[in-house]
Formats: structure tokens, C-alpha cells, sequence
């Protein structure tokens, strides 16, 4: 049987699978258990696995590539439109076998594990965040209805928490309130310290890996944006060029144009939120000193912040910084400034 593109909709336990030959026609239809999958693909030999990126699909694909087979990811909304009928997961797998035969199809490049690792040491840290201001946010209004209000800054939350659980304190609180915010408190420290570890592990990572060395040279790049666009774009063989990254990224114009009629609106936001929220960052602290140093590129920046505010200026250096990223990422040359 000559299966020339093998899709598979990946699943927890159950995987369905489709093999179509060099025509596009369906020449094998089956389900697989997840203990058997991997003897099955060597079995039925295709020269192309495709499958949609999604939950353990680079796992997968790492597996099948240790078969000699290449593989093929797909961004699930570029697989949807090719479903036909109801969905499951025959139509599912037959959509993706349909998408991968597009000549205009884009493809995912399936990450390493040490993209793996970064990626999921920069989840876990994020993690950690939002649970510790979920943590913050609640104190502030539990406390509120007991008529205790407390500065918004983090430090001073935790420098005032101690007091107000304090047993001789005598501030309205019961004993058992009181022992709930000093729970919370212990949690509060307990983030702390796991952020702290998550950003020496990611300064570690910067520092022993080359290319982010090169790319924390860029003003408004540091180790946590540079480990981020590492575990994101590899090598930067999946992105033709910096202008296919930063719209990847969602950081260039959305388009409404029609006939002559070109609208322009704000940025799409496609793409990875993580790491466009770190560039807009870096953007945003870089456009805030721009007049502090004559430089061409600070000259450019100082320019259109004047002319389209600062917002504006702060995304257009993103974009900038991305395509810069991407650039010297796929050459491995140097950052190189503007006079």
C-alpha cells in the first residue's frame, strides 16, 4: 500500500487515522490505540505524517521523525475550513490530509525538547504569577470588607499582611479571619521564592545558550524575552522572513481592504500573546528613555512618537525587534547597531 500523506487526529487514547496516495485519494481509514500507534506508522511506511498542533503533537512528531518520516503541523484554525459534514474524527483526520495537500498551507515546525523545556519553564513561571496576583487581588477585597485597605503595590502587601494577622492586634478580625490571611501570606512567600527560581533557571538558560546572548545586544530584549522567541521559533526555519514572524506575532496591521480600498486598523494579536506582551514591553521601556541617547534608532522612535503617540511607537519597535530577532537568529550573525 503506497500511503504517500498520513494524517492523524491526535487524541488521549484513540487516534484516527487517514492515508491518501499521490492523487488525494483515500487508500486507508482506521482507529488506533495509543500503545499501537507508533508500530502501525512504521508499518504502513508513508513519507509524510501531517498533523494539527495541538496537545502532544511535538511529542508525536519527535517519534515519527526517529522513523525516518517526515511530519507536518498545521495551526488547527488552517485545518478547520477542509471538515467537511459533522464533526469527528474520520472528518477530522480527512480534513487534515486535505490541508496538508494545499500548496499555500503553512506549517508549524515541531519543537525540540530543550524548546520544550523553555517553553514550559516560561508557562510555569506565568503560572506562578497569575496565581500570586489572584492572590493579592483577593486579599485586597476580603480585607476591604472587613474596612482594611491596603496599598496596591506588591511589597507593600506584604510588609502590612504580617500585622494585620498579628493575634494582638486588635483590628476587627477574628482569630479564624486571621488565620486565613496568614494561610494566604505562606502562599504569598512560597510564589515568591518559585518565581525567583524560575527567573535564576531562565538567566542560566539565556547565559549558556548562544543565541540568546546575541539577541539580549537588541535594546528592550533580556533573558526571559530572548529564552521566549528561542522556544518559539527554533531555528526560524518555519517563518520565511522577520516581516512572516512579527505577523505571526500579531503585531502588524489588520487588514479590512477591498478593491482599491485599503483600510488599515490595529494590530491583529495573532500568533503567541506571551511573547508579543514581552516585546510590547521591551518596546514600551525602551520608547520611555529614546531621548536620553542620540542614536538612529532613537532618532526614528522619538519621530514617530511625536507623530502617532506612544503606544504606536512602543508596537512599531516590537515589530521591529522581531524582525531583527528572526533576522539574526536564521544568519547567526551579531546585533548590529545603527549609528
Amino acid at each position: 500500500m503506497n500511503i504517500n500523506i498520513l494524517a492523524i487526529d491526535i487524541a488521549k487514547t484513540v487516534f484516527q487515522l487517514c492515508g491518501v496516495d499521490r492523487s488525494g485519494n483515500i487508500v486507508k481509514e482506521l482507529r488506533v490505540s495509543r500503545v499501537k500507534l507508533l508500530k502501525t506508522v512504521e508499518k504502513l511506511q508513508p513519507k509524510v505524517v501531517a498533523m494539527e498542533a495541538c496537545g502532544s503533537a511535538n511529542y508525536w512528531a519527535r517519534e515519527f521523525v526517529k522513523l525516518d518520516v517526515e511530519v507536518k503541523l498545521m495551526a488547527p484554525q488552517y485545518v478547520k475550513p477542509f471538515v467537511k459534514g459533522q464533526k469527528n474524527d474520520k472528518q477530522d483526520a480527512r480534513g487534515i490530509a486535505e490541508a496538508c495537500q494545499r500548496p499555500t498551507m503553512n506549517f508549524v515546525s515541531p519543537k525540540t525538547v530543550l524548546q520544550q523545556d523553555m517553553q514550559s519553564l516560561l508557562r510555569i513561571r506565568e503560572g506562578y504569577i497569575e496565581t500570586r496576583t489572584k492572590i493579592c487581588n483577593q486579599l485586597h477585597g476580603l480585607l476591604a470588607e472587613y474596612g482594611i485597605t491596603i496599598p496596591r503595590a506588591k511589597k507593600r502587601l506584604r510588609k502590612v499582611l504580617p500585622t494585620i494577622f498579628d493575634r494582638d492586634n486588635d483590628n476587627g478580625l477574628t482569630g479564624h479571619m486571621k488565620a486565613l490571611i496568614e494561610m494566604q501570606y505562606s502562599m504569598l512567600l512560597v510564589l515568591d521564592e518559585n518565581i525567583d527560581a524560575c527567573d535564576m533557571d531562565i538567566e542560566k538558560i539565556a547565559k549558556e545558550n548562544e543565541v540568546c546572548q546575541r539577541l539580549q545586544a537588541i535594546e528592550g530584549v533580556g533573558p526571559i524575552t530572548s529564552v521566549a522567541v528561542v522556544a518559539l521559533a527554533g531555528n526560524g526555519s518555519t517563518f520565511k522572513n522577520g516581516r512572516h514572524f512579527s505577523a505571526y506575532l500579531g503585531l502588524v496591521p489588520r487588514q479590512y481592504s477591498s478593491g482599491m480600498k485599503q483600510r488599515l486598523q490595529g494590530i491583529t494579536k495573532h500568533g503567541d500573546n506571551y511573547v508579543r506582551q514581552l516585546l510590547v514591553h521591551g518596546g514600551r521601556s525602551i520608547t520611555q528613555i529614546a531621548d536620553k541617547k542620540a542614536t538612529v534608532r532613537n532618532t526614528w522612535l522619538l519621530r514617530l512618537k511625536q507623530e502617532r503617540g506612544f503606544n504606536k511607537a512602543a508596537v512599531a519597535l516590537a515589530n521591529k525587534n522581531a524582525r531583527i530577532m528572526l533576522a539574526m537568529i536564521k544568519s547567526g550573525e551579531p546585533y548590529r547597531q545603527a549609528a
